[in-house]
């Protein structure tokens, strides 16, 4: 009885770790691409700190032909703490072909924006405008219902006239899968 209690006991210390390693992990990412969308525009690291919060995605892909879809999965902080874990879900229609992957920054002015996105089954229409991030662009930084949305190309090529919003998910870190 006491060999299958000795195997048990490594498997779930690498469990543990592997589970305490996921947000550490994926800090990296959010890291790099904080670094990399405040070197485009200096400015903007006074906007994420005046924001109540902000949800970054590191990676989105997207794709179509005709009909086309993106998904990325990010983190949500508040006043500069992880709070959270989210996914991007969009699905566009219209004259568009292509693929390409880009980062994304959500900015939220205020609480009430914040707590909005937290209850979970958060969406952008159609009329949420992001834009591309450039040097500059924090100065005239537009919130619309208190969200801003900074984008980042980062490689692929894509030909768009298409309509479609994007849907949230979010889920409170050190909380189950």
């Amino acid at each position: 009885m006491g060999k299958p209690s000795r195997q048990l006991t490594p498997r779930l210390l690498i469990l543990f770790l592997l589970a305490m390693a996921s947000p550490a992990l994926a800090q990296k990412g959010v890291t790099e691409a904080l670094a990399e969308f405040t070197k485009a525009d200096p400015g903007l690291k006074k906007e994420i700190d005046k924001a109540a919060g902000y949800a970054i995605f590191p990676s989105v892909g997207k794709g179509a032909i005709g009909i086309g879809g993106a998904h990325g999965k990010g983190w949500v902080y508040q006043r500069g703490s992880l709070i959270g874990k989210t996914s991007l879900t969009q699905v566009t229609i219209g004259l568009q072909l292509g693929g390409q992957a880009y980062r994304e920054l959500i900015l939220f002015k205020d609480r009430t924006a914040l707590d909005d996105f937290k209850r979970g089954n958060f969406e952008l229409d159609a009329q949420a405008s992001a834009v591309a991030v450039t040097a500059g662009v924090s100065a005239d930084l537009k919130y619309n219902s208190g969200v801003a949305i900074i984008t980042m190309a980062k490689g692929g090529l894509m030909y768009e006239a298409s309509v479609g919003g994007q849907k949230f998910s979010y889920e409170p870190v050190g909380k189950s899968d």
